[in-house]
């Protein structure tokens, strides 16, 4: 059931994400210069918050599955029972715990696309000097999405593990019936009672996940937008 919970978050929220970043990167690009830091850092930020707010209750339910066959083995709760639940104990309110960590982890969403943006800079800058010296037309190849995903692989390696506690936190805040109240009496509870590395306990098989998904999904952006740009 959680798998399922996953395919729906990824889907609905990437098509929210990438809507939402597109639209932002163009209308920016008539403020700013065109794809500057500045446009890519609120792009994504902005993007970040669309999708959050719109996704967390997926998230939630996720997590509370999660947690319950953890708990109680075979006997698990199922996804509807899971949601009744949750609005008998806390009403629509209880579908949005662990959003303000959430909204923290955008920071990671900015960090991953800045570099990103400027590692495909760099690729697109080297390719039109190749293309220069060859006197080739220059046209997107396999190798330039490859070189995608390596820059997708990078940015998203080094904002998850800047940004890693944030996900810590929020799952601790959408346990439920705990100690958690808030991100910051979370953050402090945590590093008094666990230590510091608490705060990255996790994180290696985060990044295991993570990165193909992002390298596959941002290289699957990349060329629908080639594609449907002709």
């Amino acid at each position: 059931m959680s798998q399922r919970d996953t395919l729906v978050h990824l889907f609905a929220g990437g098509a929210i994400y990438f809507a939402a970043y597109s639209n932002c990167k163009e209308k920016l690009n008539g403020v700013f210069d065109p794809d500057s830091t500045q446009v890519h850092m609120i792009s994504a930020a902005m993007a970040g918050f669309t999708a959050i707010t719109a996704t967390n209750p997926i998230w939630l339910i996720k997590t509370r599955l999660q947690l319950d066959a953890r708990n109680r083995g075979e006997k698990r709760m199922g996804a509807f029972e899971c949601v009744r639940k949750v609005y008998q104990t806390d009403g629509l309110r209880g579908f949005y715990r662990g959003m303000s960590a959430s909204y923290a982890g955008i920071s990671e969403t900015v960090i991953h696309f800045v570099i990103y943006e400027s590692i495909k800079q760099k690729l697109l800058e080297y390719k039109i000097a190749a293309t220069m010296e060859n006197e080739d037309e220059s046209v997107k190849e396999a190798s330039d999405f490859v070189g995608m995903m390596l820059a997708a692989a990078t940015s998203k390696t080094c904002a998850t593990t800047i940004a890693y506690p944030h996900e810590v936190i929020r799952t601790r805040l959408r346990e439920e019936g705990t100690k958690y109240r808030s991100f910051f009496q979370t953050l402090s509870l945590v590093v008094q009672e666990e230590g510091y590395g608490s705060l990255y306990r996790g994180l290696t098989t985060h990044l295991v996940r993570q990165i193909p998904n992002t390298a596959i999904m941002m290289a699957t952006y990349e060329l629908v937008v080639y594609l449907l740009n002709g």
